[in-house]
């Protein structure tokens, strides 16, 4: 199930990236003195007691047409039309601004909680400026401290308790994929070739947040579940066009995928933007498959294949593991083999090794290559464990987790690789102190 998201929204310079870091717990923003400095948003993963919600922020919104002022403005409209629950940061020392009453005329036309926080209140003798926030007409203000951290877990209290309720998703025996990509690439198209080319379609579901529609459906006698981005068959091409915007639109839909679909546009090769929208996918640690969509449009010889392959691999050097698929969504050509990823890509992403096996692998590894001395020690593996898949998560009983370098950790997952079947999926290692 996709997590509720929280918009963190303002003026410039009132502290909301502090207070972004604050909740997450390390400085995740560029924080800066020079006001405007956090123009394009950045999401984190918040838990606060036992809610889980993404939390969004964004650059600050004033009157004055400064540089990046419409984009910004724009930006903040989507990631409000987004949240599940705003927070309103305004800057105690300074009063009720202009800026902040821009701000406050975009919250009236919403139904959704805001919160008002009122930051820089640092100590008590500064209280007696909440009650200018009134006249805000958004409820009662909150006195926090970015800076020192005040007021922070009781603004936490008030998001939390009001988080949408969340209802589980069962779909049972059934693969679950979601498509991402940037602008123009073909998604709409491909998710209908995937869906059109079926004759049995059980039902369109309406997903539980934000307009994102589950399509279960049978094809050669498994179930999958297509996880369309949310809202990209009706307003998605609006606000798509705007770099990042695509990213907000796939969280949703990634974070209830088990295998995400990266589509790339063949005619015209890879954009950087490609790599921001698949990161989320990496860091949500799901099952990934490179489709190269318009391949048809492609003039070709005997490499051409080979020469894409080589070239995605040199800018997609993190997702080595994930198989590449070629097809023509307008044609409906090769679109079978999209399904034959998704099926070994899903079997290697629930795969579990028994531990037997798996320590035997890691003492060969070990022996035919120690680990380097790093951080004043060298590593030394005394016992492997395989505690949960999707994906495959592994425990390793180690002398000092610190002397680990990540040149070895990769070496210990290729061995893992070469072992198994695991391509299309990450693998997590988690290093534990022998005790």
């Amino acid at each position: 199930m996709a997590n509720p998201i929280v918009a963190i929204i303002g003026s410039p310079n009132v502290g909301k990236s502090t207070i972004f870091n604050r909740i997450l717990g390390f400085r995740h923003s560029i924080i800066d003195d020079e006001a405007g400095i956090t123009r394009d948003r950045i999401y984190g993963k918040a838990v606060w007691i036992d809610k889980t919600f993404t939390i969004i922020d964004t650059g600050g919104v004033e009157v004055e047409n400064r540089p990046f002022q419409e984009q910004i403005r724009m930006q903040v409209q989507m990631a409000i039309d987004e949240a599940d629950i705003i927070v309103f940061i305004v800057d105690g020392k300074l009063g009720v601004t202009n800026d902040d009453r821009m701000v406050a005329k975009m919250l009236y036309k919403i139904d959704k909680p805001i919160i008002l926080a009122v930051n820089k209140i640092d100590d008590s003798l500064e209280l007696g400026r909440m009650s200018e926030f009134y006249k805000l007409g958004l409820g009662e203000p909150l006195a926090v401290s970015g800076a020192h951290g005040i007021g922070i877990g009781d603004m936490l209290d008030k998001i939390i308790s009001q988080l949408p309720a969340q209802e589980e998703e069962h779909f049972e025996e059934s693969i679950t994929f979601s498509l991402i990509g940037r602008p123009n690439v073909g998604k709409s198209s491909l998710m209908n070739a995937l869906l059109n080319n079926e004759r049995v379609i059980v039902s369109e579901i309406s997903g539980t947040t934000r307009d994102a529609v589950d399509t279960p459906f049978e094809k050669n006698g498994k179930k999958y579940v297509a996880i369309d981005t949310a809202g990209l068959r009706k307003r998605g091409k609006i606000y798509e066009a705007i770099d990042k915007y695509a990213a907000l639109r796939a969280l949703s839909a990634i974070e209830r995928s088990e295998i995400v679909l990266l589509l790339i546009n063949a005619e015209e090769g890879i954009r950087e933007q490609d790599k921001n929208i698949v990161s989320y996918a990496v860091d949500a640690n799901k099952a990934i498959i490179i489709v190269v969509n318009k391949w048809d449009t492609i003039k070709k010889d005997q490499s051409t294949m080979d020469n894409y392959t080589k070239l995605i691999r040199a800018h997609f050097q993190f997702l080595d593991f994930a198989p590449i698929v070629y097809v023509s969504a307008k044609n409906k050509t090769r679109i079978e083999k999209i399904f034959k990823a998704i099926e070994f890509v899903h079997e290697a992403y629930n795969k579990r090794i028994p531990t037997n096996v798996l320590n035997e692998i890691f003492q060969d590894a070990q022996m035919m290559n120690e680990a380097p001395n790093f951080n004043g020690g060298r590593l030394k593996i005394y016992f492997a464990n395989q505690v949960d898949v999707a994906p495959p998560t592994f425990v390793l009983f180690v002398n000092n987790p610190k002397f680990i370098h990540f040149s070895y950790r990769r070496y210990l997952e290729n061995r893992l690789r070469d072992s198994f079947n695991f391509e299309g999926t990450p693998i997590r290692f988690v290093l534990r102190p022998k005790t």
